[in-house]
C-alpha cells in the first residue's frame, strides 16, 4: 500500500473504538470524531514549511516562525465538514473547497452534483477530507477534478480506509498519499467497510 500512512496515536485509538461503537449516540459521535480530525490534521501537517520572522516579546527581540499560506482543504459532502470544522480550527484563514458527490447504490459510481474550487490551485497543497475510504469512487472523481483545475500536490485525509479503496485510488493517481486511522478488512456486498463503523454521515448529523 504504498503512499497510504498510519496515523497511530493513543487518543487515535481511544476514540476511534468510540465511533465503531454501535450504541454511541451523536453527541458521542461528533465529539471524538473531533478528536481524531484535530489528530489527523496536525500529523498531516507536520512538514508543512515555515518561514523565520522577528518577534517582539515583552523583553526583547526573538527567532520566530509563520506557517507559509499553502494549504488549501476541499470538504467532499457531506460528511468532510466533520474534519473541515476542526482543520479550520488549526488553519484558520485556508482557503476551502467543495464538491458533492453522490453513490449510486446499485452501482457505487460516484456522481458529482456540486462543485466549488478556490481559483489558485497550481501550486498548493489540497488535503481531500473524506472520513470514509471504501469503494475509492468519490477520491478518484475528487483528484481528477482538482488536476483539472491545474492541482498537482494532493493528499487525502480519511478517518478510516479499506483496501479495495487504496488500491482503486492508487492505480488510478498513485502519487495521492492518503492518511488514516486505519485500513479495514474489506468491503462487503454492500460496499460498506467491514468492520467499519457503520453511515459516518448519518451517525455524525443524526440522520
Amino acid at each position: 500500500m504504498n503512499h497510504t500512512h498510519i496515523i497511530d496515536h493513543p487518543l487515535i485509538k481511544h476514540s476511534l473504538s468510540i465511533l465503531r461503537g454501535k450504541d454511541t449516540g451523536t453527541e458521542g459521535f461528533r465529539r471524538h470524531a473531533d478528536i481524531i480530525s484535530h489528530i489527523l490534521i496536525m500529523e498531516v501537517t507536520k512538514c508543512i514549511q515555515v518561514y523565520e520572522k522577528t518577534v517582539l516579546t515583552p523583553l526583547s527581540s526573538t527567532q520566530g516562525f509563520s506557517i507559509q499560506d499553502s494549504l488549501v482543504f476541499v470538504s467532499v459532502l457531506r460528511s468532510g465538514i466533520a474534519i473541515l470544522i476542526p482543520a479550520l480550527d488549526l488553519f484558520p484563514s485556508t482557503p476551502v473547497g467543495f464538491i458533492g458527490l453522490e453513490r449510486d447504490e446499485k452501482t457505487a459510481i460516484a456522481h458529482e452534483y456540486y462543485i466549488k474550487f478556490p481559483s489558485k490551485l497550481r501550486n498548493k497543497h489540497i488535503l481531500i477530507l473524506d472520513p470514509m475510504l471504501a469503494t475509492g469512487g468519490s477520491l478518484v472523481a475528487t483528484v481528477s477534478a482538482l488536476k483539472n483545475k491545474g492541482a498537482k500536490d494532493i493528499s487525502a485525509v480519511c478517518m478510516l480506509a479499506a483496501p479495495e479503496g487504496i488500491d482503486f485510488l492508487h492505480n488510478k493517481h498513485p502519487q495521492v498519499n492518503v492518511y488514516t486511522t486505519a485500513v479495514d478488512s474489506h468491503l462487503n456486498d454492500s460496499k460498506c467497510i467491514v468492520p467499519g463503523l457503520g453511515d459516518f454521515g448519518d451517525r455524525y448529523f443524526g440522520t
